[in-house]
């Protein structure tokens, strides 16, 4: 008897499922991006359980707004997902390394995790000046920006959300954002 061959759905069927409550296409979408989510979760400073946690947690905001219709489809559900893993594990590390930091009895803790309170102080400062200079580089480039570095959409992606011609105009925009980007950083 010959091996059954079973085609993973599009995008657009597991949204159709959610839209439908079917609880097949969770699950669909939660093994369908649990690779990438542990990958990235395990690449930074997190553990398995961590990254199941963030998944189920993102998988559960994707389909809180598909059957509120608040979910806009401009990307592949998979970058959505692990760009909201992303920005809820970013935030905890961050949240981690300020109550490390401010009691000092965990110091220790925070030299076994590879990391000194001075490198974590630098890590935050980057952080915020990399959010202003954001914040007053305008638009379209902070928005191609983030679209390309945050949510690691594609350049035919870009080109489309942001109306340029094609890729190859998004691209060139790109590197004159990046330019001002640094220009920006360095002014302040």
């Amino acid at each position: 008897m010959a091996a059954e061959i079973h085609f993973l759905p599009t995008d657009s069927a597991v949204l159709e499922m959610l839209r439908r409550g079917e609880e097949r296409g969770l699950v669909i979408l939660y093994k369908g991006c649990q690779a990438a989510v542990r990958s990235y979760v395990l690449r930074n400073h997190g553990t398995q359980d961590d990254a199941d946690d963030l998944l189920q947690e993102a998988v559960i905001i994707l389909w809180e707004r598909v059957r509120s219709g608040r979910f806009e489809y401009s990307a592949k559900l998979e970058t959505f997902i692990v760009a909201v893993v992303k920005n809820i594990w970013l935030r905890r590390l961050s949240r981690k390394r300020r109550e490390i930091v401010q009691d000092p009895r965990d110091i220790e803790e925070v030299m076994d995790a590879g990391e000194s309170p001075i490198e974590i102080l630098m890590d935050e400062e980057q952080t915020s000046l990399l959010a202003r200079a954001l914040r007053n580089l305008g638009e379209p480039c902070r928005t191609l920006l983030l679209l390309f570095y945050y949510e690691e959409r594609s350049m035919e992606e870009i080109a489309t959300t942001l109306g340029f011609a094609n890729a190859d105009t998004a691209k060139s925009k790109k590197y004159q954002c990046k330019k001002a980007l640094q220009t920006a950083l360095a002014k302040i």
